[in-house]
């Protein structure tokens, strides 16, 4: 076997960084690999080597012609894992190899379409003063299945410190029945392994799965690597934590929020090896109970190696394991996860509001080189995140986030509470007031201007509609108001495309002209087409590449389209 000079073959794509990083994918999509050949030699043949990584014998697909020099292939995984590629040439009897292999991963198709509900235990009660056990929630399950969601993210179930734990709102001095934060992990119960008292057993646990898993729920634990100090690795591994000059555990900082309750872990310490280990553990302990799917808390504050050989050791034996990155920091940092390895990302989407914010920015995240590796999770509020447009909004601004999140990208999630339109914060901030970070709660899920049905809507026109499946099928549209964004998803078989216009400005009307791509779909400038309005259900008889709309965000603040055949 010859390598063949690179000056002869070029253009390699996709490709991560020259092949430092896998490029992500999913088993029920077509990955298609392009190259530029440059030769003299007439008559020549171009081939896609593959195999999965873990097999001996590698696959060869001749590659077509696709321009002056560009060659193309594709081919479908049949099993989820790691796969290599690399280019061949076949010339004059002798075939040489391109001198790099490229990796993808393939991931389930979970990975990349998927609605998540956050749900927080402590709020789905119906006592005040007292939080929900698994049994209980399992009342909510139907609801949560009706409105739409397929996967339900729990806020971390593990027992709650009792050293400096924090009362209502943050507060400094709880009173002996607050719950804490949650992310104060560990007491006399127990660490990551173990579950609060307050909410079951791990055997009620399992049947709350289960009773998800028959409805198509997938459920979806938090991992936060921190302890609290009554955590029983602070007694056993004590040298896995920082100390001050005093000889005390520092806490952990934000800046400039600061987390009195909160020991962060030392990930070098002598032992290094054994500590590694144990974090792993405590996700082998919890995938062995039936766990395929993990948000992991504030990963950027832990060092990015460790990420990077923990999800290989997971996914080795756990192929199927999905992560999601739970990183709100700069930007490098953020792509870095994504690609050492987390499969999902939360984003900075939750901050973009305007036409052209939006339109930069998920362009960039699903037609720049970020596609092959960034998958964002659009989340339209967390517990720590209460955009001004939702506190000042109300519930037309609801309406249109929601909107956008469904059909911008096929992975969103919202937390709960969102479905009530819920938009009080503490004053100058972005935080929620009484959150049940802090907090027990009782909600009324029926309460009056609440947005259930308009979710449910969003979420049958998602399923019925396989466009909105897919990630990196994304384009926007002329649309002549600045506060009106226009743009459409096509699935990978063409037999589906939909079209959404949003109304960004929950205040007032507004009307634009729409530049409808008709010369996709055969229809002339002078035929009249028929194109129905999803959400509402009306059709409408229009002519023409451009045609005029009006939004109310006090009726409808979106339009999905699809043109009728």
């Amino acid at each position: 076997m010859h390598k063949i000079s690179k000056t002869l073959i070029k253009n390699i794509s996709p490709q991560i960084d020259k092949g430092k990083y896998p490029v992500k994918w999913e088993i029920d999509i077509p990955f298609s690999v392009t190259a530029t050949i440059n030769s003299n030699d007439i008559s020549f043949q171009v081939f896609l080597r593959y195999k999965r990584e873990s097999n001996k014998d590698w696959q060869s697909l001749e590659m077509k012609q696709t321009g002056q020099g560009k060659y193309s292939a594709e081919f479908v995984a049949n099993q989820i894992g790691s796969y290599l590629y690399t280019i061949e040439v076949n010339s004059n009897g002798k075939s040489t190899r391109y001198d790099r292999i490229f990796s993808v991963y393939f991931h389930r198709p979970q990975a990349r379409y998927a609605a998540w509900y956050e749900m927080w235990p402590r709020s789905q009660g119906k006592i005040e003063g007292k939080s929900a056990t698994f049994k209980d929630m399992e009342a909510r399950l139907p609801e949560i299945h009706k409105m739409g969601f397929d996967t339900l993210y729990l806020a971390p179930i593990y027992p709650v410190g009792r050293t400096n734990r924090k009362g209502p709102n943050n507060t400094l001095n709880a009173k002996p029945n607050d719950p804490g934060s949650p992310f104060s992990i560990g007491n006399e119960y127990g660490g990551h392994k173990a579950i609060n008292p307050e909410l079951g057993t791990l055997d009620d646990l399992k049947r709350f799965a289960k009773k998800a898993n028959q409805l198509g729920i997938e459920i979806v634990l938090d991992i936060a690597l921190t302890c609290s100090p009554d955590h029983p690795y602070v007694k056993e591994h004590p040298d896995w934590f920082f100390y001050n000059e005093d000889g005390t555990i520092k806490y952990a900082e934000n800046p400039p929020k600061k987390y009195q309750d909160v020991y962060p872990l030392n990930f070098y310490p002598k032992d290094k090896n054994e500590m590694w280990n144990e974090m792993k553990s405590i996700f082998l302990f919890w995938i062995k109970q039936g766990v395929k799917t993990f948000r992991v808390d504030n990963p950027h504050t832990k060092p990015v190696e460790f990420w990077q050989w923990l999800i290989k050791e997971i996914q080795a034996k756990y192929p199927d394991t999905i992560f999601l990155a739970e990183a709100f920091t700069e930007p490098p940092m953020m792509k870095l996860l994504a690609k050492i390895g987390f499969t999902q990302s939360y984003t900075y989407f939750t901050w973009r509001n305007t036409k052209q914010e939006l339109t930069e920015y998920l362009t960039e995240l699903t037609q720049s080189e970020m596609k092959y590796y960034f998958r964002g999770n659009l989340f339209t509020n967390t517990p720590d995140i209460l955009m001004p447009i939702l506190q000042e909004g109300g519930r037309p601004a609801f309406k249109m986030r929601i909107a956008l999140a469904t059909t911008l990208s096929s992975l969103y999630g919202m937390y709960n509470g969102f479905e009530l339109c819920e938009n009080k914060a503490i004053p100058g901030t972005e935080e929620y007031m009484n959150s049940e970070k802090y907090q027990y709660k009782v909600w009324d899920w029926d309460r009056p201007g609440n947005i259930k049905d308009y979710i449910t809507k969003l979420n049958k026109i998602r399923r019925e509609n396989s466009a909105l499946h897919y990630y990196r099928n994304l384009k926007f549209y002329n649309s002549s108001d600045e506060n009106v964004i226009f743009y459409g998803k096509t699935s990978y078989d063409k037999q589906n495309t939909v079209f959404i216009a949003v109304n960004l400005d929950p205040f007032n009307i507004h009307s634009s002209i729409l530049r409808i791509p008709i010369e996709h779909f055969g229809i002339a400038e002078n035929e009249e087409y028929e194109i129905e309005e999803l959400i509402t259900g009306k059709v409408f008889k229009w002519k023409g590449s451009e045609s005029e709309i009006e939004l109310n965000p006090n009726e409808e603040p979106a339009m999905i389209f699809k043109i009728k055949k």
